[in-house]
């Protein structure tokens, strides 16, 4: 019999299930076997991602048996980002650590991870399938592929963004909003915000039943959030940076065609649309393709001014505050 702790839990185990019936029962005892008695109090946050197989019942059974396990029925099938929104919502340990339901992340890694950030005083202990049992030209080859871009991208050096499977502070993992798919992108997002990341080896271990809910079809998924993220963190604060460039560039082509092309007019009187037609095409929809990206710029100016302004939101984040500890006070 399992017992309950009237605390806090300083731990929290997220994990997002979709018709994972034959590893749930199995999941448990395992996370159980390595947290009681080292890791407490400890809470295990499962979410049911609607699950049209036995797993919401055999989670209902956890959870009577086990009054540490909390167990989130999301309303339909919104995927891994929802899934695990919703856990890191609904958890409060200080400390976070997210995982597959499927039995592919081997529970005796969780010690390794949690010594790494308690000696490093990381923000987040991000998980490494260093050696790789998955197909190479199905699996492996598109990952490398994919994680080399996400470093370059994102400024972060690990080496597998894919793996669910890390810990986290809650204070850094609760200022991230989760939408889409963006949860392989957590270290980057959070290292906008100044977290630091450490990478550990882990166990890759084969998806020991069912299939794999995943395949070769999300690599055109991950290109598009690659684009997303980049722009996320260079140009979140300053959208008209990123159209702004676009937008002068035509504006100075397309209006120098026209001028240059009014002084042929004025001055030699030449017939533009028989002598110059193309030219004169390309420099109207230079000017046009200049102004709108300017303005698209402009909005998203705005639209960020009144982001900040409505959730009142600050653009940095404060790491720690020394001295003069009444104006703190009053200022906080």
């Amino acid at each position: 019999m399992f017992e309950t702790n009237a605390h806090e839990p300083k731990y929290s185990i997220v994990v997002p299930f979709h018709n994972e019936e034959e590893s749930v029962v199995q999941l448990h005892e395992r996370l159980a076997e390595i947290m009681d008695g080292r890791y407490e109090p400890v809470e295990y946050v499962f979410v049911d991602d609607h699950s049209t197989d036995a797993t919401s019942r055999l989670l209902a059974r956890i959870g009577e048996r086990d009054p540490r396990v909390r167990v989130i029925r999301l309303k339909r099938n919104y995927g891994q980002t929802a899934a695990l929104a919703a856990g890191f919502d609904y958890a409060q340990g200080e400390i976070i650590i997210a995982m597959d339901g499927d039995l592919q992340h081997d529970p005796s890694d969780i010690p390794a991870m949690l010594d790494t950030m308690e000696t490093t005083g990381c923000d987040i202990v991000s998980g490494w399938r260093k050696k790789r049992v998955d197909n190479f030209w199905l699996r492996r080859l598109p990952s490398r592929t994919a994680n080399w871009l996400m470093a370059k991208l994102s400024g972060v050096a690990i080496h597998d963004f894919g793996t669910t499977f890390k810990v986290y502070r809650r204070d850094v993992i609760k200022e991230i909003a989760l939408y889409g798919e963006l949860h392989r992108f957590i270290p980057a997002l959070a290292s906008w915000h100044g977290a630091t990341v450490v990478e550990v080896p882990i166990r890759n271990i084969e998806r020991p039943q069912g299939r794999s809910h995943y395949g070769i079809s999300r690599t055109t998924r991950v290109f598009f959030d690659l684009i997303t993220i980049r722009f996320l963190l260079r140009y979140m604060t300053q959208p008209l940076h990123f159209f702004g460039s676009a937008g002068l560039a035509g504006l100075v082509g397309g209006g120098g065609i026209l001028i240059w092309l009014l002084f042929e007019k004025v001055l030699y009187g030449s017939h533009l649309f028989l002598q110059h037609g193309p030219l004169l095409l390309l420099g109207m929809i230079l000017l046009l393709f200049g102004v709108q990206l300017l303005a698209l710029g402009l909005l998203g100016e705005l639209m960020m001014r009144t982001h900040f302004d409505a959730h009142r939101q600050p653009i940095y984040r404060v790491e720690s505050v020394l001295g003069n500890a009444q104006y703190t006070e009053t200022r906080q």
